[in-house]
């Protein structure tokens, strides 16, 4: 085989290691052959919620399991390929064999890190709220962005997302939107973006083509099932009803249909406008409440723990984890990692991948340098 193609096996048969390592390979077997057997099991389904909870165990196991075989797998046959185009001289197939493993290794570093996702919380759905700051149209339009850039990342993944509230600014982009992202360990990548994002660049607002800077602050919270308990009095809690705006059909813009929840002891705001009826929207405000809160339990386990800064803080300077600046050179630059690209546009697009993996390996004290490039 050539150099590189023996390179590029060598660095992926250290990550499979590793990933059996961080799985306790011949363990994680054993339980995936003890919960198939729960799952089998129909008395299991006597009990719905454990049934849920023992099915999603399962199928993340196996989905851990599958993941290292069929890289394992890949890799042996990419191998194979790249022996016989070099004994041919078959420069083709050799190009083949390497974009194989260029593939699997990408694979395979994504893997490294989402091994490392083993918070209470890290694989549930997630809530991503966007508010704009100060700076009227500039900070909504900036919100937007935003917003838009989350949305890319999430679809590229294969995560299913929902706009649950969105208030349109009063001349471009959003004042604020809530999202819920569904799939595999959503919350897990995610949760590192929360904070203060901030824009620089030539307004398109700005007659007079000057460079401007602005703000929009980003929360995070898990999805709560039914198995976490989160006690809320409903004496503490202020209802409103408005009528919706922003995207949604004719339905909800004649009626009073969307709800606004206020926890009074903590001050946090939930709105849901996505339901045709008041109904829906209060139930679906109610789960974001909980989450919300939850969020704010693990911040507090979080910052005892490690002595970290909550992230949610004023909306302005001095208090960004990234910065995107577009004008008068290009970079995007996140504050905490030092991961930083010059495709901006890449960014905005939704190419999250190297600051959440950098942000996430940060997190968990990772030390593992080739995880991450800037």
């Amino acid at each position: 085989m050539r150099l590189d193609v023996e390179a590029m096996s060598a660095d992926i048969e250290q990550s499979l290691a590793l990933l059996r390592r961080r799985l306790d390979w011949e363990p994680a077997l054993r339980k995936l052959d003890e919960l198939n057997a729960r799952v089998e099991d129909p008395t299991l389904w006597d009990n719905p919620e454990e049934a849920q909870a023992v099915s999603r165990d399962r199928a993340r196991l196996e989905g851990q399991i599958n993941g290292v075989r069929d890289m394992q797998t890949g890799l042996e046959e990419a191998v194979m390929l790249s022996e016989m185009a070099d004994e041919e001289g078959d420069e083709a197939a050799l190009e083949d064999a390497r974009a194989q493993l260029r593939a699997i290794k990408e694979r395979a570093a994504r893997a490294e890190l989402e091994a490392l996702l083993s918070g209470e919380a890290d694989g549930n759905d997630a809530y991503l709220e966007v508010n704009a700051g100060a700076g009227g149209t500039e900070s909504c339009d900036w919100a937007g962005m935003l917003l838009r850039m989350y949305t890319r990342w999430a679809k590229a993944h294969g995560y299913e997302v929902t706009i649950e509230a969105e208030e349109d600014g009063d001349q471009a982009g959003i004042k604020s939107a809530t999202i819920l992202v569904e799939g595999p360990n959503a919350y897990g990548w995610l949760k590192s973006e929360s904070g203060v994002h901030r824009l620089v660049r030539i307004s398109p607002y700005d007659a007079a083509a000057k460079r401007h800077t602005s703000f929009a602050s980003i929360g995070v919270s898990p999805v709560v099932d039914d198995t976490i308990e989160i006690d809320i009095n409903p004496a503490d809690v202020r209802t409103d009803t408005y009528r919706a705006s922003g995207s949604g059909g004719q339905h909800i813009n004649k009626t009073d249909s969307a709800v606004r929840l206020t926890h009074v002891p903590t001050n946090t705001v939930v709105a849901c406008q996505a339901g045709r009826s008041q109904h829906q929207n209060r139930e679906q405000a109610w789960k974001m409440l909980r989450a919300r809160l939850y969020e704010l339990e693990l911040q507090k386990r979080e910052a005892a723990a490690q002595a970290l800064a909550d992230a949610k803080t004023d909306i302005g300077w001095g208090h960004q984890i990234r910065s995107y600046v577009l004008q008068p050179y290009q970079m995007v630059k996140d504050l905490r990692t030092e991961v930083e690209t010059s495709d901006t546009q890449g960014v905005l697009d939704g190419d999250l991948d190297a600051f959440m993996g950098a942000a996430l390996a940060q997190r968990v004290g990772a030390t593992r340098g080739e995880t991450v490039e800037g």
